[in-house]
Formats: C-alpha cells, structure tokens, sequence
C-alpha cells in the first residue's frame, strides 16, 4: 500500500459529504488495515515534522512502519522511506540536514542516516544484535545507541556440548552503550560490566552520557540506577543508586542537574505516582518537584523555562511544565478534551510537535506554539472513517459499592432511541493502571466495538478503580481488593445503565485483555448470573499460578502485600478459579501461546475448571504469540473468534447481512 503525496492529505481524501446512506460498518480487515501516525520527530528550527505511519502488510503478515515528513508551512507532505520491513524512530540531526531513524529492512535493527538534500539512506551502525534505540550527540559528529551483547563464549560452549537450555534468574544478558563517529563510522563502546542500560542522554556539551541501568532484562525489578558515563575515556560515575525504579535522564540545558522519573524509593511503585525529581549532575541531594501532580509525571524534556512533563486528567492528556526551583507546576493546554502525546521541541523550545487525538477523532501529528498549545492538524489520519458508520462516545459516571466515583466511556448506535433498552457488551482495558478514553478506536484490537454498536449494542468501558488519571488514592483502592473491588465497579456500571433505562439487563456480555481478562475471568466465576457471554483474553486466572510463572513477580506482591506462603486466603478470595464450582456463563479463553507477561496456564487452568463444570468454554492458544497479538493475521482471528462467539451467546437475533445495514 502506498499513500498519495499531497499537500495536507497523508491518506486517501475522502468526501466528508456521505450522508448516512453512503456509509458503511467497519468490516475487521477495515479494523486491522487502520493506519495510524505516530512519533513525531520535529527539526531543530521548527520547519518540519518527521512521523511515522504505520500500514498492514498482509502479505508478510506484519505490522510495519514508514517514515513520512510535512513541511510547517505549507502542510505539504511526502513519504522519506518506502524500503521493505520498518523504519522507526526518526530523529534530526543538530543542524536538520539529516535525519536518523532504525530500520530493520537488512534483518537486524541497525541505525540509518539520510541526508535531507537527496540520495539514499546509509546504515551507520552494524550490529550484529541490532539496534534498540540511539541519540544525537549536540554536536551531530557521533551518534550513541544501545545493543544487546552477544552471548559469552562459556555460555556457546555451554550449548554446543549439551544444547540450549536457562538457568533461571542466572543466565543474564546484558546491554550496552556505544558510540559511532559519523565520519569515520569507527565504533567505540562505553559501557561494560554485568548490567543493561536502558534510556540516555547526551549532555548539551557532548562529553558524557547519562543513561538508566539495571542488573537484569528482567522487567520491572525496581532496581534501576542512573550513571554517568564520559565518552572520551569510558569513565562512569554513578549517580542515583537509592531503592526502587530512577529512570530515563534528561540534562538541564547549562548540564549542571539531571531530572530522572521516579518513585523515590516507594515499593508500591506499580501504582505509587511516578514522580520526577532532580539531581546535581555532579552528585548531591535529589529534590522531588512533582509532588503537587496527583498522576504520573511523564518526563519529556528540560526547557530554559522549565522541565516539560505528559500527564493525565481522568481521560486526557496534555502538556505541563515544572519550574525546578519553586515547583509550581502549570498546564500547557487547551481547555479542550484531547489526548496530546509524543511530543517534540524545536531548539528554542517556541514550538512544540505531537500527536492529537479528540471525541472525534483518531491521533494526527499536530504543531502548536509552546505558549499556547493551540494546535494545527497537519495529517488527515482521519480521513479513513470518514465512509463508516461509527456510533457515538461520552463520558458517564456512577458510584460503585464501596461508594467510590467512577467513570467510563460509553459506545451508542447512531442512531440511538433514548427510551428504548439495548443490549450491552463491557469492555474492560488492561493495565490495571491503563485508561478507556472515548476516542475513535481507542481500545484494544482484538474485540470489534464498532461493528457491535452498529449491530444495535450498547458499549460500556469502565475505567475501574485503579485506572490512571484519577489520582494515586483511586489507584490504591484495588490493592488487597482485587478483582473484588474491579468486579463492583463494573457491575455497579451496569446496574446504573439499566436503572437509566438504556439497557436490558439480562442481554449483558463482558471481555478484556490482560488486566481486563483477569477482571472477566472474576466476573465468570463469581458474578456468572451477570452475564450471557465472556471473552477471556490473556487473563490471570489464579493469583498464585501467575505469581510463580510471571516475568514481573513483584507486581503480585505489591498488590496483594503478600506472597502465597505468607497469606493464601488473599490469594484465594482474588482469584476467579476459587469459584470456578459456580461459574455457568459460555466463557471463551485467548491466549498467545509465548506470554511470559501472563503465562499460558492461566488460561488452561480456566479453561479446565469451565470444562469439568460442563460451561460451554473455548480456548484459542495464539501460536509464537506473546502477551499482545502483533500480527495483523491473529489480530483478525482474535477479532473474528469474538465475533462468532458473541453472535453464538449474546445476540438473540441473526447477525444481518451486509445489504441489510
């Protein structure tokens, strides 16, 4: 597939002019073919924004990315990479006459540069584990990135006498920095020893590196540090070395402090806010001047005005800043509801480039002054919903049991009848702490919201206790209540959309992936009565299970304050399998067959106490999957299987056919 190269217009323009007779439902290849944009890239003098677009490539069943560029001015856009595979990440060169990005077109990830006056791009890099990410030196002579290592010599030797097999938690891989010189493509690594290095920064002078490190590949540890290293003799110095997670480093623009994202040694850090604190780069006392943000503070950059942050309020996202020496922090935003992310300065910091996304609207790069944040929209990304029938999105709220607030999106038909009850199908996100916002396509890609709003469903996705964007108190109030406190939220959600009049109780069905998955397994053992039909998708179905399988064992531990062996009763009273000998609900199980996130006996352990209960159960294992569907193949299997499900459990009529929408 490729795209027209006209101004203003990165994909097909279509009249805006269809009335309701010209559209059409969203088929799932139409879901899975969604283009989108994404990691805006601004040039050091503010003139033009580099992007990526992601497109379905069925025939290498792929997900991939190209590079595309618009001109500030004139909205003028064309297309910088069409190589096989992906290109990613772009980046300006100091003086924006280059621009570097990874692409794995050669096989491995490797970094590529391409001059802006014309001709090919050029791998600077030769890994031979490829690229995992790569930084600009301020003076565009060098470019540093991040490889894995190879594996040791003992550890070949190892395999090759008794074949591969893990210690595990012992067998360690390692990742390191180096840095090439453009001119002579010499490379030179700066990093060693028994750790991985994850975000860095080059310093406004050029001369040392601050990166983020941890012990292990092993994720969310807490156990990250920060460090400095010093590109002209690999010196490394350390610098934040307290308990917990400090990551992703940013200089000050005069070099003298470092801001770093953390949790200042709190061991709630899986739903503590993430707070951003700053150091003397040369050592000394951190000072927290996030404090006063009741969200997480997504650190972006350090301007002369002040440190740049993303955070939320409940559904959105916008821009703030922090003055570093009094702390008081301010929105840069419209008033409007949108979700701003991905953002990027020009050198004066005037100008900002991010992505928007709004009630109507999927994300297109957008460019507002820094003072205003009043945006232009320079893509057309939303160009391709423009023929579909697409129901409508508002926020709703109601209390839950404990009487705790809460708030979800709500999905109507277009042409929703007040008055009449409809049926209604929860969709329930991840995380636990991601957030449902009520944007188009906004949810996950595996359950097709829009296809059931036009079959005539109501579309419920709550943003239960421990959801971001609601305060650090809201997303405590899950832990040592797990699935307990989610499950009120969701059917105290329910109840208030049948005492509105706007659903029929006994047509309700429910799904989720990941934390949502948990959260419908819960519902389809202890709350069956509820509902018509569950879809289970890579969800935890015994909280002990997960704890010994899980490559992120501490999460357990930080939510329900125990292990197994120190308290099983909390294990047990979370756990959906403990009520497994009441569950009668048809329950479909989705797995990836890989998921290290939440490993596949979870879903067998369901999918056998439903079966031995005589539920009407199914289990679809996604095979070399993970913990997320990233092929555009399983992704429409996953959105078919829900589909035939639903209709088989949940819809009382004959799905119609495509001349009857």
């Amino acid at each position: 597939m490729r795209f027209p190269i006209v101004a203003g217009c990165v994909f097909a323009c279509l009249s805006l002019s269809l009335d309701a007779a010209d559209r059409r439902v969203p088929t799932h290849d139409d879901i899975v073919n969604l283009a989108r944009v994404g990691a805006p890239a601004l040039s050091p003098d503010g003139a033009r924004i580099a992007y990526t677009v992601r497109r379905t490539n069925w025939d290498d069943n792929a997900f991939d990315t190209d590079i595309w560029m618009v001109d500030v001015a004139t909205r003028q856009v064309r297309q910088i990479t069409r190589a096989k595979k992906s290109s990613s990440a772009p980046a300006f060169s100091p003086d924006a006459t280059r621009l570097a990005f990874v692409s794995d077109r050669d096989g491995k990830r490797q970094v590529f540069v391409l001059s802006l006056d014309g001709g090919e791009a050029e791998a600077v890099t030769t890994s031979d584990t490829g690229v995992n990410a790569f930084d600009w030196a301020p003076d565009g002579t060098r470019i540093a990135f991040t490889q894995a290592d190879a594996k040791p010599a003992a550890m070949k030797a190892r395999d090759e006498r008794d074949g591969e097999y893990e210690i595990v938690e012992e067998d360690r891989a390692f990742t390191h920095l180096h840095v090439v010189d453009l001119a002579t493509r010499k490379v030179e690594r700066l990093t060693s020893g028994d750790f991985v290095v994850g975000s860095f920064e080059w310093s406004p002078d050029a001369t040392r590196i601050a990166f983020d490190h941890a012990p292990t590949s092993r994720p969310g540890t807490g156990t990250d540090d920060i460090s400095i290293v010093h590109a002209a003799d690999r010196r490394v110095t350390a610098l934040v070395t307290q308990p917990g997670p400090d990551t992703h480093p940013v200089w000050s623009p005069d070099g003298r402090s470092i801001a770093f994202e953390t949790t200042m040694s709190d061991p709630a850090f899986y739903y503590a806010n993430g707070l951003i604190a700053t150091i003397p780069s040369a050592g000394g006392a951190i000072q927290v001047v996030t404090r006063s943000f009741d969200e997480d503070a997504n650190l972006v950059a350090w301007s002369p005005a002040g440190i740049l942050f993303q955070g939320l309020a409940r559904t959105w996202s916008y821009l703030h800043r922090v003055d570093p020496a009094t702390t008081k922090i301010e929105r840069l935003g419209p008033a409007a509801a949108v979700v701003d992310q991905g953002f990027a300065f020009s050198r004066d910091f005037a100008t900002a480039a991010f992505t928007r996304a709004t009630a109507t609207s999927i994300a297109e790069v957008a460019v507002a002054p820094l003072a205003t944040m009043q945006a232009t929209i320079l893509t057309t990304s939303n160009a391709q919903l423009d023929a579909w029938t697409l129901g409508t999105r508002e926020l709703i709220a109601w209390t839950s049991q404990d009487g705790a607030s809460i708030e979800g999106v709500l999905h109507k038909p277009a042409d929703f009848v007040a008055g009449k009850r409809y049926p209604l199908l929860v969709v329930i996100h991840g995380g636990p702490t991601g957030t449902s916002r009520p944007v188009p396509f906004g949810a996950t890609g595996v359950y097709p919201i829009d296809m059931w709003v036009a079959r005539g469903a109501l579309v419920l996705e709550p943003n239960y206790r421990g959801s971001a964007g609601y305060g650090a108190a809201f997303r405590a109030l899950n832990v040592r209540n797990l699935g307990v406190g989610d499950a009120w939220d969701v059917l105290s959600g329910i109840d208030h959309l049948v005492a509105q009049g706007l659903v029929d109780r006994g047509r309700v069905g429910a799904m989720g992936w990941s934390q949502g998955g948990y959260i419908s397994a819960f519902l389809t053992t202890h709350h069956s009565d509820r509902f018509k039909a569950i879809s289970v998708g890579a969800g935890i179905s015994n909280w002990m299970t997960y704890y010994v399988n899980t490559d992120i064992t501490p999460f357990t531990r930080q939510y329900l304050k125990a292990t197994p062996w120190d308290d099983p009763a909390i294990y047990a009273t979370t756990s959906p399998m403990t009520a497994v000998i009441r569950a009668t609900t048809p329950t479909l199980i989705q797995h990836g067959e890989r998921d290290l996130r939440v490993p596949a006996p979870n879903a067998y352990e369901l999918f056998r106490g439903l079966q031995d209960r005589q539920v009407p159960s199914r289990l679809i294992v996604y095979k070399g999957f993970g913990h997320g569907l990233t092929k555009p193949r399983a992704q429409r299997a996953a959105l078919e299987h829900n589909t035939e499900w639903f209709e088989k459990y949940f819809w009382t009529t004959p799905a119609p056919t495509a001349g009857d929408r």
